[in-house]
């Protein structure tokens, strides 16, 4: 495991509220009557009762029961929202003991980011079942997927609640795959849950899937359950999870596409390699690989692995064409990865520039897709930067236009959260998708202003409403540039053109 994973249990540290606190009317727990002001730095002795702190914000019941369910049964939950702090009352002490230890090797993450665990010094939670009815519902829902039995229907709003699995095999979708998931990632996650036995990846559609076999099909249930939506990377690969027809699964050979564990002496089949195919990790660029503690912390907590979390959103982009680049040209390029805010082309060495964007994730996408690309006719180099932020030029002092301020600007594509945008962020490609083409505009139009751009058209085809097209120029290269110089472009009557990478081919 990497070595610098901060340790993310404090077990000492504050629980610095008590019994008086939490008498608010939804709420009663047994509290032994300490002073709450004072701060409390001996270790609370073990306790079913895990006191979970620093939470985001918009933190569901689910995403929290998700932190103790793969350690047992989970039999009561207090969110303090206000406070980003919860209690999960697990159903024995060993399963909080197990977690404890746990989450002291692997930082617990929710949403990305870090959370602190300790023993509550309540040994249990009484909560007023009326106002707490929405938490029950969650937990009835759970703990029913746990028992494999189908929960009461008197739970109070969870009748969408799952009867059991029809099938220990699941049909596993991978969204927004930027970057590869290989078997073993899969594998990793989803081991959490319950013993696989075996794995089956394919591309159908263009879309990686996989079908996974569990030993029961309770364990098919609960990794459904806690994983179906979930990302496995920052802001990527989205997974969709369905149970599969099929509820046993026949694997020929063990190797990077298909494997089955229980039977290990396989042939590799096709002269490939069993072990992981190799060529599949170098697309990861900057993101680190999954180490299998991360994986499983990660489906424990429903939580997506970061290649770099907290990294800042400012990268550091060098090898520029000094004479060509300008501050918009870089925010309409890298505005595809993510909402550019500031650019800024370095006063004393022209052909670098830093650019902030939104967040870590942002940068992190832009860089893994846009290192090594060329632009203006040369490479360009990405790194992240270690500033936090770029700054603006003092009021009053002009620095020759190479700082910009993007903060407000119309342009961003990634303002709306759920934006379809999210769903169609590709590497540079030759073939580009067109959109917001007015009615009046013909082909010839089209293949006239990207030709004049700077390239060839190569093919062109237009979807059935004729508001969208994919346009294929010759080279990737020449698609940056006609990207950079046409995306925004004033097609006439309020019209401007929207242009993106594609991953068709025509």
């Amino acid at each position: 495991m990497d070595g610098d994973v901060a340790v993310g249990v404090k077990r000492g540290s504050d629980e610095l509220l008590s019994g008086s606190h939490y008498n608010s009317p939804n709420s009663s727990v047994t509290s032994n009557g300490s002073d709450s002001k004072k701060l409390r730095v001996e270790e609370n002795p073990p306790s079913r009762v895990i006191h979970i702190r620093k939470l985001p914000n918009e933190v569901s019941e689910t995403e929290v029961i998700a932190l103790g369910l793969p350690f047992g049964k989970v039999t009561n939950i207090l969110m303090l929202k206000g406070k980003n702090q919860a209690f999960l009352e697990m159903g024995t002490e060993e399963a909080a003991i197990t977690m404890v230890n746990y989450y002291t090797t692997v930082t617990p993450q929710v949403r990305n980011v870090p959370v602190f665990i300790q023993y509550s010094n309540h040994k249990e939670l009484k909560t007023d079942s009326t106002l707490n009815q929405r938490a029950q519902a969650v937990l009835q829902a759970v703990s029913a997927v746990q028992d494999g039995s189908s929960p009461n229907s008197e739970s109070g709003g969870s009748e969408n609640v799952l009867t059991p699995a029809p099938s220990p095999v699941l049909r596993i979708i991978i969204d927004n795959m930027f970057y590869p998931v290989t078997l073993d990632v899969l594998q990793q996650i989803f081991s959490k849950f319950g013993t696989v036995m075996k794995i089956i990846t394919f591309t159908k559609n263009n879309q990686f899937q996989a079908l996974l076999q569990y030993s029961e099909p309770v364990n098919a249930q609960q990794s459904k359950l806690s994983l179906d939506g979930q990302n496995i990377y920052n802001s990527c690969c989205t997974l969709r999870i369905d149970y599969s027809k099929l509820v046993n699964l026949n694997v020929k050979y063990n190797n990077d596409k298909s494997r089955d564990y229980t039977r290990p002496e396989l042939p590799a089949g096709d002269g490939q390699d069993s072990s992981m195919n190799k060529d599949s990790t170098s697309l990861l660029g900057a993101i680190s690989p999954l180490s299998a503690a991360a994986a499983a912390a990660a489906a424990a907590g429903r939580v997506a692995l970061a290649g770099h979390s907290g990294s800042s959103g400012v990268l550091l982009v060098s090898n520029l064409n000094e004479e060509m680049v300008t501050p918009q040209s870089l925010f309409t390029l890298f505005g595809v990865y993510g909402d550019v805010q500031r650019v800024k082309i370095l006063f004393n060495k022209k052909d670098s520039a830093l650019i902030q964007l939104s967040d870590g994730n942002q940068s992190q996408l832009a860089m893994s897709h846009l290192n090594g690309q060329k632009m203006y006719g040369k490479i360009i180099r990405v790194t992240l930067s270690k500033h936090q932020t770029v700054q603006l030029p003092r009021d009053g002092l002009d620095d020759q236009g190479l700082t910009k301020d993007f903060a407000n600007s119309p342009l961003h594509r990634f303002k709306k959260p759920g934006s379809k945008n999210f769903q169609n962020i590709f590497p540079p490609s030759a073939t580009m998708h067109l959109s917001n083409i007015p009615e009046d505009v013909t082909e010839e139009d089209l293949r006239l202003l990207f030709s004049n751009a700077g390239g060839t058209v190569k093919a062109f085809k237009f979807f059935q409403d004729r508001k969208m097209a994919l346009l294929q120029m010759g080279t990737v290269e020449e698609a940056i540039q006609v990207l950079i110089d046409l995306h925004n472009y004033d097609m006439g009557a309020g019209h401007r053109l929207r242009v993106s990478f594609s991953k068709s081919t025509i």
